[in-house]
């Protein structure tokens, strides 16, 4: 009987993960063109206007906002999970390719030619990395170049996460630079600014059209030895889509040069200090630049809420469905079966202790973006509680209990289902409720990848710097895993015995 269910429980985990595989590999012509951008207000702009220049071809277009980093991105859009998305060339060429050490942009065209990915002209501004520090303190310690850190390593460093890890982030930086600071800390990008403004930290690495660089009168310090390259802006596509849309392609050659840094300033600026939507403001220049009236639409509050709980109850439901499936038969066989109980218990061990971000990209070049990867890293995390708490209830009935059991002539298979599991429900109930609210939590880490939920307004609270917009999306998600255990300590009348139930 173990094996056997041994067997099913596999086959069932494979299906689970091999069903939505087929999404990366989506090669319709009649689907929407899917445009992605970062995390960052000034990519969600260019996004947002690629996408209104599409739809004013009469092509359907959807914009998936806030994708997460660089990593992200790129493999979704070599994956197929994304037809487009805006970069940057001092990105493609230090960070997307690095280990091919590539100079020219004729190099840098022939290797994206070989993953299907075809690179527009600039856009017409270059945002290039910055290091950056409080105005009045740059005069007080009399700072003007990077160079001139080195003789202040008292000073609190504060870089994105991104930057902390790329080839041309900091550990180049402070190689080049000799830089001696030990107090380096990685934050999101939007929180930096909060941090310098609060004095926390003393140093942040900067995108140069930033409008907080204004805003918060910071410093942009001189690269006097020329480390960063240039980043213009540019716009990565795959190579099918100039066949499905080349009207499209043809309008977004016709961007080359008309974004000047000015422009794009001024636009961000518009998001980030006036509150403007972005929306509304690729319309604006769309209508400046092309002379084109493009229409989009605002959700309200209400419509908002109903998606983002859509969204994140879709995820919840399914995850937790499917981890109930498979945790109950393993915990079932790492009791039965000494054999396979250190395996089980330290595979879903080891899978809980990765980190949720990192098995999210891991998903991405399998199963694309959206909701299949993160309803799979969800499945993953809820097993552990599960599997611990099965084992735990069943290994714990006394001994006394099963021999009687035994004498009374049951089967194996009757002693779990008359004895052995309703005995255990209590605590197996107990691993589903733990595994349910962490499985809520976790999942607005799923709008990193273009899952939607709850994490959606969360991330675009952070980046604008709007404590309302965050409390939309860290709210509702409280009290769904609220609503939730309720929904368990209600359903506990019914699964587990009078006798067992916990007062």
């Amino acid at each position: 009987m173990t094996g056997k269910l041994a067997c099913w429980t596999i086959v069932l985990s494979l299906l689970l993960c091999l069903v939505p595989a087929q999404t990366p590999g989506d090669d319709r012509t009649d689907r929407p063109i899917r445009v992605g951008s970062k995390k960052f207000t000034e990519n969600v702009i260019l996004g947002e206007i690629v996408t209104q220049l599409a739809r004013s071809e009469g092509l359907p277009a959807e914009h998936r906002r806030e994708l997460g980093g660089t990593r992200v991105l790129w493999n979704a859009l070599a994956g197929g999970g994304i037809d487009i998305y805006p970069d940057y060339t001092g990105t493609i060429q230090r960070e997307i390719l690095k280990q091919y050490n590539l100079e020219t942009e004729r190099e840098i065209e022939a290797k994206l030619a070989e993953f299907g990915i075809r690179i527009s002209r600039p856009l017409g501004f270059n945002n290039t990395y910055a290091i950056g520090m409080k105005e009045t303190l740059a005069v007080r310690l009399d700072i003007s170049n990077i160079s001139d850190l080195r003789d202040h390593p008292e000073l609190k460093f504060g870089f994105t996460n991104e930057f902390m890890d790329r080839e041309d982030g900091w550990q180049g930086l402070r190689m080049h630079y000799q830089l001696p600071q030990d107090f380096v800390r990685g934050l999101d990008h939007d929180l930096a600014y909060r941090g310098i403004d609060s004095e926390s930290i003393h140093v942040i690495d900067l995108y140069s059209t930033d409008a907080e660089i204004e805003y918060y009168n910071l410093r942009a310090l001189e690269d006097d030895r020329a480390y960063f390259p240039q980043y213009d802006a540019v716009l990565l596509y795959r190579e099918d889509l100039a066949g499905r849309a080349p009207q499209l392609i043809e309008k977004l050659e016709g961007l080359a040069g008309r974004i000047p840094e000015s422009k794009m300033i001024g636009m961000n600026a518009r998001a980030k200090l006036e509150g403007i939507h972005e929306k509304e403001i690729a319309a604006a220049f769309i209508g400046e630049t092309f002379g084109v009236q493009t229409e989009y639409s605002r959700e309200g509050f209400w419509q908002r809420l109903g998606k983002h709980t859509v969204d994140h109850l879709i995820l919840v439901a399914i995850s937790l469905s499917a981890a109930i499936l498979i945790a109950i038969p393993l915990g079932i066989i790492a009791v039965k079966s000494p054999r396979l109980e250190k395996a089980i218990m330290g595979v879903v061990g080891v899978i809980q202790t990765i980190p949720s971000l990192a098995l999210l990209v891991f998903m991405i070049p399998l199963l694309g973006i959206g909701g299949p990867p993160a309803v799979t890293a969800l499945f993953l995390y809820s097993l552990l509680p599960i599997v611990r708490n099965t084992y735990t209830g069943i290994r714990d009935i006394p001994v006394s209990v099963n021999e009687s059991a035994r004498a009374l002539g049951l089967s194996p298979a009757a002693r779990l289902r008359l004895i052995e599991l309703p005995m255990a429900s209590s605590t197996i109930l107990a691993g589903i409720k733990t595994s349910a609210v962490i499985n809520i939590g976790t999942a607005t880490l799923g709008a990193l990848i273009g899952a939607g939920g709850y994490g959606q307004p969360i991330l675009t609270g952070i980046r604008l710097d709007d404590i309302t917009m965050i409390l939309q999306g860290a709210v509702p998600a409280a009290v769904l895993a609220l609503v939730v255990q309720g929904l368990f300590d209600f359903a506990e009348r019914f699964i587990v015995p009078k006798g067992l139930r916990l007062s």
